[in-house]
C-alpha cells in the first residue's frame, strides 16, 4: 500500500538516483557476523525531491569518516552482486 495516496497496486517509476541527505548515522559495530570485517560505515536516509520527496536507505560510499552534512547532494550507485548464491543489487550513495 502506498502511504501517500494509499493505492494498494501502485506502479514502478524509474527515477534517477539523486537526492539529498535528509538523515545519517555513523555505525561502528557489525549489524552481521558477515560485516564483522568491514569497520565503521556510514548509513544514510535520502530523500529524492523529484520523486515526492520518497526517502530511500543505503549507505554512504568513501571514508567512514567524512563529516555528513544534513541537505548534502548524493548521487545514488547501484552494486551488483551476481556472484552471489542469490543474486541481489545494492542501492549505495556517493557525495557529489
Amino acid at each position: 500500500i502506498c502511504h501517500a495516496c494509499l493505492q494498494f497496486d501502485p506502479a514502478w517509476v524509474e527515477v534517477e538516483p539523486s537526492g539529498l541527505i535528509f538523515s545519517w548515522e555513523r555505525i561502528w559495530h557489525p549489524a552481521h557476523p558477515a560485516l564483522k570485517d568491514h569497520g565503521a560505515y556510514l548509513a544514510v536516509v535520502v530523500e529524492l525531491p523529484h520523486a515526492g520527496r520518497v526517502r530511500m536507505v543505503g549507505n554512504l560510499l568513501g571514508d567512514p569518516l567524512q563529516q555528513v552534512r544534513i541537505g548534502a547532494e548524493v548521487q545514488g550507485v547501484f552494486e551488483h552482486h551476481p556472484e552471489a548464491s542469490q543474486p541481489y543489487t545494492l542501492l549505495q550513495w556517493r557525495c557529489r
